[in-house]
């Protein structure tokens, strides 16, 4: 009874020390994956010690064939046992992953004391004790019938993805060689593919081919850089930037492969709701390679691994939609793109262990990229052949069509040298009739010209009237008063010589002078006095104002060229419209340096004239009686060119308005209101000057009127 209770003491003290099975090394065998015959450890913080890992309770036993761990700052501590039961000698743990930030191996000797070798992707790749393999080798030291236990810390900025072996050293040069051999073969792959079409490219300039070749050489850097062989030959001291390198090249893999589908596909035209996602793509991989650049690694990678699952699906997708579309470039895009994708899967559900981990498995991604770069070459030049069809079709088609116009013009030769001599006789009386006509067309413009000036002014003549009878009211009502005032003033001076001839001692005088001054308020009078004066002056100024306005703008019929000012021609033109613009619409007037220019000016001041009241009408039919409208005049100088630009904020038009502005007779207005014949007389006037009129306009928004002027006019010019 004594013994069995010491068995169950001892058992219990041993159980949290419990460790997995150990791993049986025999000859012959094959490297063996030992995930699962080990013990885990989760180090939070990474700060454990080895002495409080070793004496920890807490390691639980990994049943998966591949340590696979997400994305963690933590630090994960493994323990084995191995056991060398038949003799085996050399042999080694190798972990099938070059991308792990550190990893420190920790192994007892034959005092059994613990000796460490630190290494991972902090250390430069000589750092490595063997360097025959571009993962990370450990020998075991461990001799025939010997059992050991030992550890490992990893810790690694992308998801932990880790197979574990065991392997002789036999069968690690012949597995080093089968890795260099198959990466030798896909470098071939990716080289004889990157050379060929760029050759192409040289001679076709197809920008399909140049980033058909971007596109492998980076997907081939990005496998290199995944199976280590980048860190080992390109830059084996650069161990931050081959950290960086698979972010990098993912990233660019990303962006240049969705530019060539843009190209090979051409989105632009086919699919653009397509290619609107697909740019959304390349600005997302292009904020990764900042944001890595930036400290946030770890977030990144995780950032990428889900979009690169959203884009290749949406990728196929696309592909499968542009084939049924019938674009016959996406039949080999889509087989390439397929055996990417099968190859991602078979990789993938190797590293969650369902699947076998073996040479296919393990190289999954390496074969899917190879036939995905091979069969997009085979695209492109399925691409040459689809071209080639196009345009013998197209050649025969023209071959046909110029035949059979060859035969039609032999016809018609017959017909017209007939029609000819019939029409010739016909055409000089109609040319004699034509002349009639366009004389009196010519007579009739020049009537219709009058007549939309007269219609101009009639319509601004009340506007005028009342303009001056404003300021003519002002000095007239102003006039009685002052009269009024004069008059108090005159008596006062006849009472100052009444005070002065009296015999009133002087300080009595002065006292009846301020006693009367008082009495007719003078300070006041005076005041008066000035304020009917000044508004005398303002409505007599106001007035010459607007006789000058006409004037200047009365200079419609010279027909001579003359230097004006057109800053002072739009003035007097507002001098008319000032009785339309009220006070519900704000003008606003942003007049530049501009020179003084041969032109007719009374020509010019109908145009702005017919174009500022549109503006006006534009303007009162949207905002009614409110005082929201705005009336905006702008004058600049554009090289050899005068801007005039009226931007109003009124009801705009549609593109089908806009076109037929200038139309005679065109108008929007109501029956009576408007001729149709202002916008197409202002368009002839300012084409006599060699200019132009430009309209932008938005229904609902507002109009805006660009006329350009030259400030050289050209005599010969119609």
């Amino acid at each position: 009874m004594k013994q069995l209770v010491w068995v169950v003491f001892f058992f219990v003290i041993m159980l949290p020390g419990y460790s997995a099975d150990p791993v049986l090394l025999t000859k012959d065998q094959p490297p063996l994956l030992i995930a699962d015959k080990t013990e885990y450890l989760r180090d939070p913080a990474g700060t454990l010690t080895f002495a409080e890992v070793t004496g920890s309770r807490n390691f639980a036993a990994y049943t998966k064939k591949i340590i696979n761990v997400d994305i963690s700052k933590a630090s994960f501590w493994i323990r084995f046992t191995v056991a060398n039961k038949d003799n085996v000698e050399k042999n080694y743990l190798e972990a099938i992953q070059p991308f792990l930030y550190s990893i420190d191996f920790y192994w007892p000797d034959q005092q059994g004391t613990y000796q460490v070798i630190h290494a991972g992707q902090q250390f430069p790749f000589e750092h490595r004790i063997y360097t025959n393999s571009t993962n990370f080798l450990f020998d075991l030291n461990l001799q025939p019938g010997q059992q050991k236990t030992y550890y490992l810390k990893i810790r690694s900025k992308q998801q932990l993805v880790v197979p574990l072996q065991v392997i002789s050293g036999e069968s690690l040069a012949q597995t080093v060689s089968n890795r260099s051999l198959w990466f030798g073969i896909y470098c071939g792959i990716i080289v004889v593919m990157v050379l060929y079409n760029f050759f192409i490219y040289m001679s076709t300039h197809d920008k399909s081919y140049l980033y058909y070749v971007l596109h492998t050489l980076f997907v081939g850097l990005t496998q290199a850089a995944l199976l280590g062989f980048t860190y080992k030959y390109l830059w084996p001291h650069a161990s931050w930037f081959d950290n960086y390198s698979i972010i990098l090249f993912t990233c660019l893999v990303s962006i240049i492969g969705v530019q060539f589908l843009i190209e090979f596909m051409h989105l632009r035209t086919n699919a653009r709701k397509i290619l609107i996602v697909l740019r959304v793509f390349q600005v997302v991989y292009l904020l990764y390679l900042f944001t890595s650049l930036a400290g946030f690694y770890s977030i990144t990678y995780n950032a990428i691994l889900k979009t690169q699952s959203v884009s290749a699906v949406f990728i196929l997708a696309s592909a499968i939609y542009l084939y049924k579309k019938g674009f016959a470039e996406a039949k080999y895009y889509l087989i390439g793109w397929s055996s990417l994708m099968v190859g991602i899967i078979i990789y993938v559900a190797k590293d969650y262990g369902w699947l076998p981990y073996t040479n296919i498995t393990e190289y999954a991604l390496l074969y899917g990229s190879a036939a995905e770069v091979t069969l997009l070459s085979f695209a492109l030049a399925d691409k040459i052949n689809i071209y080639k069809k196009e345009k013998e079709k197209s050649q025969e088609e023209a071959l046909n069509a110029l035949l059979e116009n060859e035969r039609i013009i032999r016809e018609q030769n017959a017909m017209l040298e007939n029609k000819v001599n019939e029409r010739t006789h016909e055409l000089r009386i109609v040319n004699n009739d034509l002349n009639k006509v366009l004389k009196d067309l010519k007579d009739a413009e020049g009537y219709l010209v009058e007549n939309e000036k007269m219609a101009a002014l009639g319509q601004l003549t009340a506007g005028i009237a009342h303009e001056i009878n404003n300021p003519i009211n002002f000095v007239s009502s102003n006039v009685a008063p002052l009269k009024r005032d004069v008059d108090m003033l005159l008596d006062m001076i006849g009472k100052m010589e009444e005070i002065g001839l009296s015999g009133a001692s002087p300080a009595e005088k002065l006292q009846s002078i301020e006693e009367y001054k008082e009495e007719i308020d003078f300070d006041y009078l005076r005041i008066e006095i000035d304020h009917l004066l000044k508004g005398i002056h303002e409505g007599a100024f106001r007035t010459a104002e607007i006789v000058k306005g006409l004037r200047l703008f009365s200079r419609v019929d010279e027909n001579d060229l003359k230097k004006a000012d057109i800053n002072e021609g739009i003035d007097s033109t507002l001098v008319l419209v000032n009785n339309l613009l009220t006070n519900k619409i704000a003008l606003v007037k942003n007049y530049g340096i501009i020179p003084i220019i041969e032109c007719y000016p009374g020509k010019l001041n109908q145009v702005f004239l017919n174009i500022i009241s549109n503006a006006i009408h534009a303007i009162g039919t949207r905002h009614g009686e409110n005082a929201t409208g705005m009336l905006t005049i702008t004058t600049t100088l554009d090289t050899d060119n005068i801007l005039v630009k009226v931007k109003d904020n009124g009801t705009g038009m549609d593109d089908a308005t806009r076109k037929k502005i200038f139309e005679p007779f065109f108008t929007t207005k109501e029956v009576g209101e408007g001729t149709g014949l202002g916008m197409s007389i202002a368009y002839n006037i300012i084409k006599k000057h060699q200019g132009q009129i430009i309209v932008n306009s938005s229904p609902g928004v507002g109009t805006e009127f660009t006329i350009e002027i030259p400030t050289f006019h050209q005599e010969s010019a119609n």
